[in-house]
């Protein structure tokens, strides 16, 4: 019974592509209005920046023609009076005094999200280290560097990503902050081969995870640390 349920789907599938073949082919017969995957020549949105682009949309009234790509994608020379016109509306919207207040309103919406974020997140990094009670100063300036370092808005870093809970971020974060700050994996040259640069990340990450469980059971701390030399500098820099 799958067996016949995944035949049948494959045959409409493949009619489905069919179809959709055969309607390009004929409602474009020529080859200037043939659908592209991406457009030559003039940018269609006629330089307006990514966040008014989607304005730019087909207007029967006006000279240039725009071509359907399919689901929902557009393009093709928009022309200029279309542009011009959306340019003046951007400058009258803009204007106003409900933008600004917009404009503010979001800003301080988004400080707010971002400061309660960078707040659980130094709280979720200082459970992760665990230190013993005779390194909380130790501990303190850790979180302090790496919740610093990892949650600014487009840092880039394993801390603003989503797909992950806070407690796996905070511990990749700090894993990656010991990489770079305290072993030498920055000098490291790593063959362009699939898996070795995984393969190489396995030992920093081991002798940062030793490192760390030597401060949580409250072991004294070796000569030449290089959590706290990495903090010193870090802190002398600053």
């Amino acid at each position: 019974m799958t067996s016949q349920k995944s035949q049948q789907r494959q045959r409409t599938n493949y009619h489905a592509r069919k179809q959709n073949a055969r309607h390009r082919l004929h409602a474009w017969p020529d080859a200037e209005h043939r659908p592209s995957r991406r457009w030559h020549g003039e940018n269609p949105t006629g330089g307006l920046d990514s966040s008014t682009a989607w304005r730019c949309r087909p207007d029967p009234s006006s000279e240039g023609r725009w071509r359907s790509l399919g689901r929902g994608r557009e393009e093709g020379p928009a022309a200029a009076a279309t542009i011009e016109r959306i340019r003046a509306e951007l400058e009258v919207e803009r204007s106003t005094e409900g933008y600004s207040k917009r404009k503010e309103a979001d800003a301080r919406r988004r400080e707010k999200a971002q400061a309660v974020y960078v707040e659980d997140f130094y709280g979720a990094v200082l459970a992760f280290l665990g230190f013993h009670d005779n390194y909380a100063d130790l501990a303190a300036r850790l979180v302090r560097a790496v919740t610093n370092h990892s949650t600014p808005v487009g840092a880039g870093t394993v801390a603003r990503t989503q797909r992950i809970p806070i407690e796996q971020r905070a511990e990749a974060a700090v894993i990656a902050w010991l990489r770079h700050q305290t072993t030498g994996y920055d000098g490291m040259t790593i063959p362009k081969v699939k898996g070795k640069r995984r393969e190489v990340r396995r030992m920093p990450a081991q002798r940062s995870k030793e490192l760390l469980g030597r401060y949580r059971r409250g072991e004294p701390a070796q000569e030449g640390c290089p959590l706290k030399r990495a903090l010193s500098i870090l802190q002398t820099s600053q």
